[in-house]
């Protein structure tokens, strides 16, 4: 029997990264992690005229956010999603995506290959001091006059240190390293939950991952942006479909944290939904049967699709909890089922908030998987005004 693959794309994240190139090379593309198959899910959503209720500083670490406890999940109210939201965020340091050579005074040499850097190595710091991004390396390694760079990296979870020494190049009367680094990448995923009185909210059900590593990647900031649906490649057996789309010009949020549960982070503004706030069930509450989801195709609107739970999984601690059957004949017919963009997409049982989809079955585009909601709540730092 043909093992049954699960496709790594990111499920929300049709994910654009923008490369951030020291001097060796010019700016190349190159996609971020993914981890399922549901891509960008974009869509345009109308923002309240008023502020959240208690606004919060639309920056990273906030000192109001927490992890939800389990015992006070119960009597939560939250608004179901199923609206896009795009992300821009930067790293920490700067990720090595691709290694070169230098053409030196005295003939070809690889200064990054001598120092015993590798493609996806993590540069956290140079001299003893963060590094803020790409810009700031490439102009230590021009500035350093010939003399070698202490830096401290990361490969996989081991931490280490590497002495660099620049190379002269003399066709562009500067040094280099013969390194290309990123540090920063954008996409689109799709929102889960947002509190009501924060505008605090969660998405994707998993984490933005390295696409090659899979670790999960280590963002510094971030902003959050409307976006439109502009098409919708159906999805067939082998082949994950996904939501295309573009980011709409301004900010209307910050990003806050990644983890293997789903993002996190806060809107300025509490986005226009027809929805009223719902109760969330805990894992013990969720049947096998029939459930919906919520989410936004190309007519940018959100939609009711209905769906099945079936084999779950109450021990399960990450994103893949429980198995979920689009049995919608209007998604089917748009979408083939979950495509890329979809993750994120809220499910809804028995008049409350269950979990969110996640992932794809690469030869079964009308079958994923789900993540309980309270593996969402429990897992991300979620600002808030006070759990109550």
């Amino acid at each position: 029997m043909k093992k049954i693959r699960i496709w790594k794309l990111l499920c929300c994240f049709l994910l654009m990264l923008t490369i951030a190139v020291t001097a060796t090379a010019p700016a190349a593309g190159q996609s971020i992690a993914e981890k399922e198959s549901n891509a960008p899910c974009v869509a345009a959503f109308a923002m309240r005229k008023k502020s959240v209720a208690t606004p919060l500083p639309l920056t990273p670490h906030n000192s109001h956010s927490t992890t939800i406890p389990r015992e006070a999940l119960e009597g939560l109210l939250l608004y179901p999603g199923g609206m896009p939201f795009g992300v821009k965020f930067l790293t920490e340091g700067v990720t090595v995506v691709g290694i070169c050579d230098v053409e030196g005074k005295n003939g070809t040499v690889n200064p990054a290959t001598e120092a015993g850097l590798r493609q996806k190595d993590m540069i956290l710091a140079v001299n003893g001091a963060p590094l803020a991004g790409a810009a700031q390396l490439t102009e230590l390694i021009e500035g350093c006059d010939g003399q070698a760079l202490q830096l401290h990296c990361k490969r996989g979870k081991n931490e280490f240190d590497v002495t660099l020494t620049p190379a002269w190049c003399p066709a562009e009367s500067r040094y280099k390293t013969g390194i290309w680094v990123r540090d920063s990448g954008a996409g689109i995923g799709t929102v889960t939950f947002i509190l009501p009185d924060t505008g605090a909210f969660g998405g994707l059900g998993h984490g933005i991952c390295d696409s090659e590593s899979g670790e999960l990647i280590m963002m510094k900031r971030g902003s959050v942006s409307d976006v439109t649906i502009s098409s919708v490649i159906r999805g067939e057996a082998g082949a994950p479909g996904e939501l295309k789309g573009y980011f709409n010009a301004g900010k209307v949020g910050a990003l806050l944290g990644n983890s293997n549960c789903g993002v996190w982070g806060v809107f300025s503004e509490v986005p226009e939904t027809a929805l009223e706030p719902m109760p969330v069930a805990l894992r013990e509450e969720l049947e096998e049967g029939d459930a919906y989801i919520l989410s936004t195709l190309d007519s940018n609107k959100i939609e009711r699709y209905d769906v099945k739970i079936s084999n779950i999984n109450r021990d399960a601690a990450g994103p893949k909890c429980f198995t979920v059957t689009v049995t919608d004949p209007d998604l089917i017919a748009v979408s083939g089922g979950i495509v890329q963009g979809m993750s994120g997409s809220p499910i809804i049982q028995n008049g409350k908030l269950v979990g969110a989809v996640t992932h794809v079955l690469i030869n079964d585009p009308t079958t994923g998987y789900g993540i309980f909601i309270e593996n969402m709540l429990t897992s991300v730092q979620i600002p808030m005004a006070r759990v109550s």
